[in-house]
């Protein structure tokens, strides 16, 4: 009885000794050997991001002559202007993929890139309003690349930066970071496409990541990290925390033994 008895204690022990956060499971973009080439020669290809529905664009039209633009630029605030105040002077894709400009009416830009759409918006200006003599020029910008991260980090809820380009690690460290009990190695990804929305899957500790089309966040990106399975089991984070379940569990498990051998 008492060697069964501390063959059960010893299995459990283990498990909870084995269960602590290590450094793999927190560290990002190790070398995994999933590389061909020497990591520090790594190209990332990001494709030119082409605009949805429900994405916000800031259109500005310029020229010599500022009055002759006016009425196309619903704003003259360019710099500091707030999400708030684009909300309300910026152009939102509708669900037909189209936004509405002034004179120049419904014009369709979905699927299009920034550069496309603003040749377009020109070419249309040209045709419609103004002469070449005019010299106009059309600048197009996403309003704020916006996404949204929940699960197991410092801030859940939905973030806007005014970058370019945002990749997937500083979009989590602008929400607070990954927790250490969150698991880095499946981050999930739902991002939206004209037909529709899909799911993609992105391993953080591993540098084969900087390769990965989803390594950087498209405006709409709902980015969801989940926890390790030992959080969920209850396990400490650090041998700390581990030693004193074991400590307690150890209690129990002695304390059970001689109650029920004074049976």
């Amino acid at each position: 009885m008492l060697k069964k008895f501390f063959l059960v204690s010893c299995l459990i022990i283990g498990v909870l000794f084995s269960s602590c956060i290590t450094n793999k499971d927190v560290v990002y973009l190790q070398d995994k050997g999933t590389m061909v080439n020497d990591s520090l020669q790594i190209q990332t290809l990001v494709k030119p991001y082409r605009v949805q529905i429900n994405d916000l664009l800031s259109i500005n039209v310029k020229a010599l002559d500022k009055e002759l633009v006016e009425i196309f630029n619903p704003t003259t605030n360019e710099v500091g202007t707030s999400q708030q105040e684009l909300y309300y002077t910026g152009f939102p894709v509708d669900l037909h993929g189209n936004i509405e400009f002034p004179i120049l009416g419904q014009i369709n830009v979905l699927g299009f890139t920034i550069e496309e759409i603003e040749e377009r918006v020109k070419e249309l200006l040209l045709q419609k309003y103004f002469k070449e003599t005019a010299q106009i020029f059309v600048i197009v910008k996403l309003a704020g690349l916006r996404y949204t991260v929940t699960g197991e980090l410092g801030g859940a809820g939905v973030y806007t930066l005014f970058q370019d380009r945002v990749n997937i690690i500083e979009a989590l460290a602008n929400a607070g970071d990954i927790s250490n009990t969150g698991d880095r190695t499946d981050i999930v990804i739902l991002r939206q496409y004209p037909d529709g929305q899909k799911i993609h899957h992105i391993d953080l500790t591993d540098i084969a990541a900087l390769k990965s089309p989803y390594y950087y966040v498209q405006p709409n990106d709902i980015i969801m990290v989940k926890p390790l399975r030992r959080k969920a089991i209850g396990f400490g984070e650090t041998a700390a925390q581990t030693l004193t379940t074991i400590v307690s569990v150890f209690s129990v498990l002695v304390s059970t033994y001689f109650l029920t051998r004074n049976l």
